[in-house]
C-alpha cells in the first residue's frame, strides 16, 4: 500500500511572480510558480489564477430537546445558471473578516444576524478546503446547540443586502432533504450527514 504521508511541503514550491489583476470584495491573484516533481527535479514554470477569500465558518443550529434543525435560504449568485432556483438552502455562515475575532464568536454573531437565534455549546464537524484547485478558501463547520422554539421569519443585515428566510425542520427530514437535492452545497451536506451519524452521542452530551 502507498504511504499517504505527503512527499513534499510548501518549501518545494517557488513563486516566481505574483500579480493582482482584480481587487474587489474578493481578490484574484495570478501566480507564476514552479514546484518539484515526483520523479525528481523541478517542473517548468506554470501560471495559476487564485481566488483569494478570507477564512469562513458555518454552523447548523440544532435543538436537541425539540429534535429540530435550522437552515437558512438566500439568493446565491453562483447558483444562478446551474439549477432551477438560485435560492439555496444552507447553513448559517460568514467570513472571518474582523481581525482577531475568534471563530466561535463569528458563528454566534452570524446566527443572530441571519436567523435570530443564540448558539450555546458547539461541536466542530470539519475544517476543509472547498476547492483548492483554484481558491485558498478554508471553511470550518459546526453543529451548535440552540433553542428553536421561536425560530423563523426573515433576517439579515440590510446594509449588506441580505434577505434571509429561516427554515426549521425536524431531524427526521434530513434524509429526504439530502435525497431531494435541495441541499447541495458542501458545508451543509457534510454537517447534516455528520449529525445523522452522531446525533445520539450529541444528545446524551447536551441533554444531560
Amino acid at each position: 500500500m502507498n504511504d499517504p504521508k505527503p512527499v513534499f511541503t510548501a518549501e518545494d514550491v517557488e513563486i516566481l511572480e505574483r500579480e493582482t489583476p482584480f481587487q474587489g470584495f474578493f481578490r484574484v491573484e495570478r501566480l507564476t510558480l514552479r514546484h518539484r516533481h515526483y520523479q525528481g527535479g523541478w517542473g517548468a514554470p506554470v501560471k495559476r489564477e487564485l481566488f483569494v477569500r478570507p477564512p469562513a465558518a458555518a454552523v447548523l443550529p440544532y435543538d436537541p430537546v425539540r429534535g429540530e434543525i435550522l437552515l437558512v435560504e438566500q439568493f446565491r449568485v453562483g447558483a444562478l445558471e446551474w439549477r432551477d432556483t438560485p435560492w439555496c438552502l444552507e447553513l448559517v455562515a460568514g467570513l472571518a473578516d474582523k481581525d482577531g475575532e475568534p471563530v466561535a464568536d463569528l458563528v454566534r454573531r452570524e446566527a443572530l444576524e441571519e436567523a435570530g437565534v443564540e448558539i450555546g455549546a458547539m461541536r466542530r464537524v470539519a475544517h476543509y478546503m472547498p476547492s483548492p484547485g483554484g481558491s485558498n478558501e478554508r471553511l470550518q463547520v459546526f453543529v451548535g446547540q440552540a433553542d428553536l422554539s421561536g425560530a423563523g421569519g426573515i433576517h439579515g443585515v440590510a446594509d449588506e443586502g441580505e434577505d434571509i428566510r429561516v427554515v426549521v425542520q425536524p431531524v427526521s427530514a434530513i434524509e429526504s432533504l439530502l435525497q431531494s437535492g435541495r441541499v447541495d452545497n458542501a458545508a451543509s451536506l457534510i454537517t447534516l450527514q455528520w449529525l445523522l451519524l452522531n446525533r445520539e452521542a450529541l444528545d446524551r452530551e447536551w441533554r444531560r
